[in-house]
C-alpha cells in the first residue's frame, strides 16, 4: 500500500472501504450519493484497503465484519508501514480513529471491530481497560512528640548554693560593722563596671575608660554613705570629668562614643548604688538594706515561680522571651506580702499598707531594671555580662533588678519613716 491511497477515497467499487454511517456500511459497499462527494470525503479519514474477501461468514466474528487473524495490515511484522506513523501501523493522531490495544486489541494480534469506538458506538465497552493503579498503602499516623519539660534555664543547685553564699555575707557584714558591707558595696562596683566594660569593648568595640571608672565608682559610694546624696552627686560629678580627661590621652576615633559609654556607666552601676550606702546611715539602716534586698529577691523568685509555673503570656517578647504577665502578677503579689511584713515587724514607725505600696513600687522597679538589662544584653548580642558566679552569670546579672530598686527603696522609706 502506498501513500497516495490516505489522499482520498477509494472510487466505487473498491473493497474494505468503511462510509461514515452511524452504525458503519457494508463492507466493500461503494459509497454513493451527496453524503460521499469530494468536499465531504476530505473530512473523513479513510481505512486501509483490505484484501478483498466475503463480507459475511467464513472467518468473521459477526455481523459487523471484523478483519480475519493474520491479515497483513495488522499483523506485528507491518506495524510501522506507513511513513509518518506512530509505530503501531497507522499515522500519527488516529489512535482515536482505529482500534489498537486500548479498545480490545491483543498486541501482535488483530484488532476487534475497527468500526465499534467510543466515537461510533455509545454502547462499547473496552475488552481490557487500562489497569487501575496499585491502592496506596495508608501512612500510618505518627504519634506527636510530647510537649518538652519547663526547665530554668541554669544549673538550680549552683544557683542556690551561690545565693546562699552572697547572703550569709552580706548580711554577716551588714550587722557587725557596717563599713565592712560599704566595702563589700564598692567591690561589687567595680567588677560590674570591669564586666560591663569588658563587654562593650568585645562586643562594639567601645572603650569607656575602666580605671576612673573604678576609682570614681568606689570613691562615689564612700561619698553616698558619709556625705549622704551631697557626696554622691560631686563624686558623680569628677568621675564624669575624669572618664573626659583620661580619653584624651588616645586617639581621637571613636571619643564621643567611648566617653558617652564610660558616663553611662558611671551612672548606671555606682551612682545607683549609692542609694544602698545612704539607707545603711539611718538608725535602722540595716534593716533597711535587709528590706530592700528581701523585697527584691521576693519579687524576683515570685516570678520566677509563678512564671514558671503558669506563664502562657509574654510580657515583653522582644525584649526578654522568658517574662510572661503571669510572671509579673507573681512578682507583684509576692513583693507586696513581703513588703507589709518587713514594715510591719522590720522598720520602726513603718505600717503595713505602707508596705503593700513598698512591695509594689519594688516589684516595678525590679521588673523594668531586669528588661532594662535584658535590653543591654540583647543589644550586645550575649546571654549573661560574666560567668564569675556560677548558676547566675555575672555581677551585673544579680546587680541588675536591685541596682534601679535602691533609689525607689531610699525615696519611699524616707517618705513613710523618715531619712532616721
Amino acid at each position: 500500500m502506498n501513500d497516495s491511497s490516505w489522499g482520498a477515497p477509494p472510487q466505487a467499487g473498491q473493497a474494505g472501504y468503511w462510509g461514515p454511517t452511524e452504525r458503519g456500511p457494508v463492507q466493500g459497499a461503494a459509497p454513493a450519493g451527496p453524503a460521499y462527494d469530494a468536499p465531504e470525503a476530505q473530512q473523513t479519514r479513510p481505512m486501509p484497503i483490505v484484501p478483498d474477501g466475503p463480507a459475511y461468514g467464513g472467518d468473521q466474528d459477526d455481523d459487523r465484519g471484523a478483519a480475519r487473524t493474520g491479515g497483513p495490515l495488522f499483523r506485528d511484522e507491518d506495524h510501522g508501514a506507513f511513513p509518518g506513523g506512530n509505530g503501531a501501523g497507522f499515522p500519527s493522531g488516529d489512535h482515536g480513529r482505529f482500534p489498537d490495544e486500548r479498545y480490545g486489541g491483543r498486541s501482535g494480534g488483530p484488532s476487534a471491530q475497527p468500526h465499534a469506538t467510543p466515537q461510533h458506538d455509545s454502547s462499547y465497552v473496552p475488552q481490557n481497560p487500562e489497569p487501575m493503579p496499585a491502592a496506596q498503602p495508608q501512612p500510618q499516623p505518627v504519634p506527636a512528640p510530647a510537649p518538652p519539660k519547663k526547665s530554668a534555664g541554669r544549673d538550680l543547685g549552683a544557683a542556690i548554693g551561690v545565693g546562699v553564699g552572697l547572703g550569709v555575707v552580706i548580711v554577716a557584714s551588714l550587722f557587725v560593722v557596717k563599713a565592712v558591707f560599704v566595702g563589700v558595696v564598692a567591690v561589687a562596683v567595680v567588677v560590674g563596671l570591669w564586666e560591663l566594660t569588658s563587654r562593650l569593648q568585645e562586643r562594639k568595640q567601645i572603650k569607656a575608660p575602666l580605671v576612673p571608672l573604678a576609682v570614681g565608682g568606689a570613691a562615689m559610694v564612700v561619698a553616698g554613705y558619709v556625705r549622704g546624696a551631697e557626696g554622691a552627686w560631686v563624686a558623680m560629678a569628677l568621675t564624669a570629668l575624669a572618664v573626659l580627661v583620661w580619653r584624651m590621652t588616645e586617639p581621637p576615633e571613636g571619643y564621643l562614643k567611648d566617653v558617652t559609654a564610660g558616663v553611662f556607666a558611671a551612672f548606671y552601676v555606682p551612682f545607683l548604688a549609692t542609694f544602698v550606702a545612704m539607707m545603711l546611715t539611718a538608725d535602722d539602716g540595716p534593716w533597711r538594706v535587709l528590706t530592700f534586698l528581701l523585697l527584691t529577691v521576693v519579687s524576683d523568685t515570685g516570678a520566677y515561680a509563678v512564671g514558671w509555673r503558669f506563664g502562657t503570656h509574654k510580657l515583653a517578647p522582644r525584649i526578654s522571651p522568658g517574662k510572661t504577665r503571669e510572671g509579673l502578677l507573681g512578682a507583684v503579689s509576692f513583693a507586696m506580702v513581703a513588703g507589709a511584713l518587713c514594715l510591719q515587724f522590720l522598720i520602726d514607725d513603718g505600717t503595713w499598707w505602707q508596705g503593700l505600696l513598698l512591695g509594689l513600687a519594688v516589684a516595678a522597679s525590679a521588673t523594668l531594671g531586669d528588661l532594662g538589662e535584658s535590653m543591654i544584653k540583647r543589644d550586645l548580642g550575649i546571654k549573661d555580662m560574666g560567668t564569675l558566679l556560677p548558676g547566675h552569670g555575672g555581677i551585673m546579672d544579680r546587680l541588675d533588678s536591685l541596682l534601679p530598686t535602691a533609689p525607689v527603696v531610699w525615696l519611699l522609706l524616707v517618705l513613710f519613716v523618715g531619712s532616721g
